[in-house]
């Protein structure tokens, strides 16, 4: 069997430590985990998910009469926090998860990377991009997500841009003329299939309440601040307490064995282990 993210997890470590501009980071202070992400369908093929930002300012939700404008019904007054995820005693600052298996399949032809890459025929290269491309998510100050500065010194109103795809791919050089053993990145040079002829089973460390993972959660005020009179006597929306888990250890990690259209819990016998 091939632990995906055991491997996606070495080259990171390996990629840290050839690249100068993502060599402030500690890989040990990150766990990456995989979500179950059908090939030929839309969405992400990686995120990154920060786990050190600070509570949110306090803030409460409103609602407007669509014809006058005047709020006509608030929530109370709430805060925004992040679990707290730690593994064998560690706090994880960052959580990058990977969909399997469409991140196995994806391709440089007519991406937004392509342009950057000569040889658009290596689709492998994709993927190395993808997963620089998380790395380069983390904030040098490691407090959020990376804001990404513009050529006169302001910050980019979004993450992306194409400074942002730029320096990424000249990551993705930097690393590659290092001469990385190739067997650090040979795994991303296959597709699923070919994953699993070659190894029978493609598995990956997981949450066991997958595909539920830690995120960032409200909570309710305890002493509520005073509203504004022009609001202070609008209908206040009942608060519901929604579910959460406010701290994961590594007991809340499984290893998972992911298909081309479904995932499944490792069948015992065969698990290995998740942390």
């Amino acid at each position: 069997m091939i632990n995906y993210t055991d491997r996606l997890t070495l080259l990171m470590r390996d990629i840290v430590s050839r690249v100068e501009a993502l060599s402030f980071i500690n890989i040990d202070d990150i766990l990456v985990f995989a979500r179950f992400g059908r090939v030929r369908t839309d969405g992400a093929f990686a995120t990154c998910h920060c786990l050190s930002l600070p509570p949110s300012e306090p803030g409460y939700y409103f609602w407007r009469d669509r014809s006058t404008g005047e709020i006509t019904r608030r929530s109370d007054w709430f805060v925004t926090k992040s679990p707290i995820v730690t593994v064998n005693g560690r706090q994880m600052k960052y959580l990058i998860s990977f969909a399997l298996p469409r991140f196995c399949d994806q391709s440089l032809d007519r991406s937004r990377k392509e342009r950057f890459y000569r040889r658009a025929s290596d689709a492998w290269i994709a993927k190395l991009d993808t997963v620089i491309h998380e790395l380069y998510h983390i904030d040098p100050e490691q407090n959020g997500i990376r804001r990404i500065e513009k050529s006169d010194g302001t910050y980019a109103a979004h993450c992306h841009g194409p400074q942002f795809f730029t320096q990424v791919a000249e990551m993705v050089s930097e690393y590659l003329d290092s001469r990385p053993d190739p067997s650090t990145y040979e795994f991303l040079q296959h597709d699923f299939a070919t994953l699993t002829a070659k190894h029978d089973l493609v598995v990956a460390t997981s949450f066991r309440s997958f595909p539920s993972y830690p995120q960032r959660y409200t909570e309710r005020l305890e002493a509520q601040p005073a509203f504004d009179a022009s609001v202070a006597t609008v209908e206040v929306a009942p608060w519901k307490e929604a579910r959460r888990r406010e701290h994961y250890t590594e007991t809340d990690l499984h290893i998972r064995e992911f298909l081309l259209d479904t995932s499944r819990r490792c069948v015992p016998g065969r698990a290995v282990r998740a942390a």
